[in-house]
């Protein structure tokens, strides 16, 4: 892919699948860059493109495939940053904000559209929680986590005892990339009843969020947020060698699970990463958001007292974030992009 774009042979066409990775708040920096694409219309002129998401990359592209993709867009930036808790807040009633942000912007009536999308096509990823972390006692669910943390250390498919793969997907069969042999998850159709859980589901960080209990169409269970098995991007989502994985991401290293963020020593396959396009803020534009950084998780802490203070931040990336697609768009027509792009 490194030396197509060299010799100039790039095009948006040659993009079948976008990863969204789970980085919460993050996510933000990306919404300049996938409202540019949105109304550009940009992808899927040739083929339906994959969105494949866990947590906040399934989110953003729940968006994607609405009627009103910009629109809903928006709402769900508007909800999402609007979101505020306080030291009385429990995870129950964490799950009800996100659950009142996702009724908000995915309509009742929309839902039909956004499910038989001819341009993209969605895939949700969840954990099925098993053994202790499948308990919402929270002093159970910690240690099951340390187990699974430990487990994961050593052995990777170790963490197949905690969580099972489940993806939710639109579309006449699963992604390819759900019938690999090393894939080990189930793929259940979205419908009407479960898009808005399975959001939900892959949202449910553990202890924080409470998690989604027997979604309909999936095997019962608890579920939980989708990072826990795919967490920036740990799945070949590319079916063919010239086909192109696009990935907007706020940092260079790929964490394969959100159990391995401590883990230096676990990056993302190379089989993975053969296809993928990733495109990154840059340390000096980094610098220019508030407090000089991107927006994260812990600022609903920092800002705990004044949570107008980090509405204002967050407004302030997304309005800093605004020209990352146009620039994107402009490097690639121009084919200034090989002038730019780096082997991974």
């Amino acid at each position: 892919m490194y030396e197509m774009i060299q010799d100039g042979g790039f095009t948006l066409d040659q993009i079948t699948a976008c990863a969204g990775p789970a980085v919460g708040p993050r996510w933000l920096v990306a919404s300049g860059f996938d409202i540019t694409l949105l109304e550009n219309e940009m992808l899927g002129r040739r083929q339906p493109v994959l969105l494949a998401g866990s947590s906040a990359g399934a989110l953003r592209f729940a968006a994607w495939v609405q009627p009103e993709a910009v629109k809903s867009y928006r709402r769900l930036m508007e909800g999402y940053i609007s979101m505020s808790f306080g030291k009385m807040d429990t995870s129950d009633t964490i799950l009800a904000s996100i659950r009142r942000v996702i009724n908000d912007y995915i309509e009742d009536d929309a839902i039909p559209f956004a499910l038989a999308n001819k341009k993209y096509r969605l895939a949700v990823t969840t954990a099925r929680a098993r053994n202790l972390v499948s308990s919402e006692i929270a002093w159970i669910q910690h240690l099951g986590l340390i187990f699974s943390f430990l487990f994961n250390a050593v052995n990777s498919s170790w963490l197949y005892i905690f969580f099972q793969r489940v993806v939710f997907y639109n579309g006449a069969l699963p992604p390819l990339f759900c019938l690999r042999s090393d894939f080990r998850g189930k793929a259940v159709k979205l419908n009407d009843a479960n898009l808005r859980h399975a959001l939900l589901a892959s949202s449910a960080i553990p202890l924080v969020v409470a998690g989604v209990k027997n979604i309909y169409g999936a095997p019962n269970g608890i579920y939980r947020d989708g990072g826990l098995m795919d967490y920036h991007l740990n799945q070949k989502y590319a079916e063919k060698k010239e086909d192109i994985v696009l990935l907007f991401h706020h940092q260079d290293r790929i964490i394969p699970g959100w159990l391995d963020k401590k883990l230096k020593y676990k990056e993302s396959g190379s089989e993975n990463m053969e296809n993928v396009l990733m495109i990154s803020p840059t340390e000096e534009f980094i610098q220019k958001l508030p407090g000089g950084k991107i927006p994260d998780r812990d600022d609903f802490k920092i800002f705990a007292a004044d949570p107008s203070a980090r509405i204002k931040n967050w407004w302030r990336a997304v309005e800093l974030s605004s020209p990352l697609g146009e620039q994107f768009l402009e490097l690639v027509e121009s084919k200034k992009i090989r002038d730019v792009v780096q082997e991974m």
